[in-house]
């Protein structure tokens, strides 16, 4: 199974050479290959460009699944990059962050870092206010995904987690593949599967700038979420327990809503404790991946965002912790609030939440996740 991986990753990368490299110097979002391409524990990474017949392009390292560009049309057929990202993989090793990535083996926070799963204790690293977040300060947003298929539109990824990776038990395989679609859709699937009981909620961490200028911000983007009730969290980010409506409150996004209409409310705990938007919605299009979970809008440049999908939450976090240090793509400085983060998941903490939708994994069983971003140009 390891060799034949291998050999099509091989196979994928000399693909992602002469898509992203070879052909053309630059991608037309900007991006050098050449400073992508490299080796991480023995591994080959490099950047792979997906592209459609409408000029709209998504660039994605192997480096933690991430996601590093979009360029998508505005409202007058200019082509932007709506994503916020590095524009080499020095960075992405050695810059904190969780730009793009495809995040696991448990998305968002476990509470002091603790489960336990059929009687037995495990303790995960806490790297968050005491809990463990996006699995930890090695999780897979830091590994290299092995390439299983690369064509022109797709990208497919796959990652052996171990038994006791991070504390986690169960040596898992998962599996992430992007799709473009030829209506500008960003389709993202997880697969896992376990030969031991274990816990698993994949999920990516893009940043949006739909107006392509950071420094713009995006406290002016539209936003909607399909939702009318969400998780409160306490001071350290960490859910509470409840299920709680959104109605009379600033989290209700049902109809849409400038994102910093009310985000400086702190009079309002949620807020206060989240330092703005930072919470799971729950969901009321109940794993219908057909029906449209939220929308997120920009004004400035008539780019919209649709997500669709299966799961039974999602996390918007309106980038409260940029400050302006991290410089990205062309040394662009990134400031509080440049991005909204649209992260569909199950709810965080569910396994010390017996009562909320469970996240274990069973041997003979396989994890299955889907999110659709759909790109449209208008209004």
């Amino acid at each position: 199974m390891n060799r034949i991986l291998c050999a099509v990753s091989a196979a994928a990368l000399l693909f992602g050479a002469a898509a992203c490299g070879d052909a053309v110097r630059t991608t037309r979002s900007g991006l050098d290959p050449e400073r992508f391409r490299t080796e991480i524990g023995g591994k080959p990474v490099a950047l792979y460009t997906l592209t459609n017949d409408a000029g709209t392009e998504v660039c994605i390292t192997n480096f933690g699944g991430r996601v590093v560009s979009i360029l998508v049309p505005d409202r007058d057929g200019a082509m932007r990059d709506v994503v916020l990202g590095f524009d080499n993989i020095d960075d992405y090793r050695t810059i904190p962050s969780d730009f793009g990535a495809a995040i696991g083996r448990y998305a968002n926070r476990i509470g002091q870092g603790r489960f336990e799963l059929d009687g037995t204790a495990y303790q995960l690293p806490r790297n968050n206010y005491g809990h463990c977040l996006h699995g930890g300060p090695d999780g897979w947003q830091y590994r290299v995904y092995d390439v299983a298929e690369a064509t022109p539109s797709s990208l497919t990824l796959v990652l052996l987690s171990p038994d006791g990776d991070a504390g986690f038990p169960g040596s898992v395989t998962a599996r992430v593949k992007y799709t473009l679609t030829g209506d500008n859709a960003l389709q993202i699937d997880y697969e896992a599967e376990t030969d031991a009981p274990t816990i698993v909620n994949m999920t990516n961490h893009t940043y949006f700038c739909l107006s392509g200028d950071p420094a713009a911000g995006s406290l002016d983007d539209v936003l909607q979420i399909a939702a009318s009730h969400y998780t409160p969290v306490d001071s350290t980010f960490m859910t509470t327990g409840e299920i709680v409506p959104v109605e009379g409150t600033p989290m209700d996004f049902r109809t849409p809503k400038r994102v910093g209409e009310e985000i400086d409310d702190f009079a309002f705990e949620q807020l206060r404790n989240g330092r703005g938007y930072d919470h799971n919605w729950v969901l009321d299009t109940a794993g219908d991946a057909t029906r449209r979970a939220a929308r997120l809008y920009s004004p400035a440049s008539g780019i919209g965002v649709e997500v669709y999908t299966n799961e039974p939450g999602i996390q918007v976090y309106a980038g409260n912790f940029l400050d302006g240090t991290v410089r990205g793509k062309g040394g662009v400085a990134y400031p509080a609030r440049a991005s909204v983060c649209l992260e569909t998941q199950h709810y965080p903490d569910t396994p010390n939440k017996p009562q909320w939708p469970s996240a274990v994994l069973r041997p003979g069983e396989r994890y299955t996740s889907h999110c659709t971003f759909r790109f449209t140009a208008g209004e």
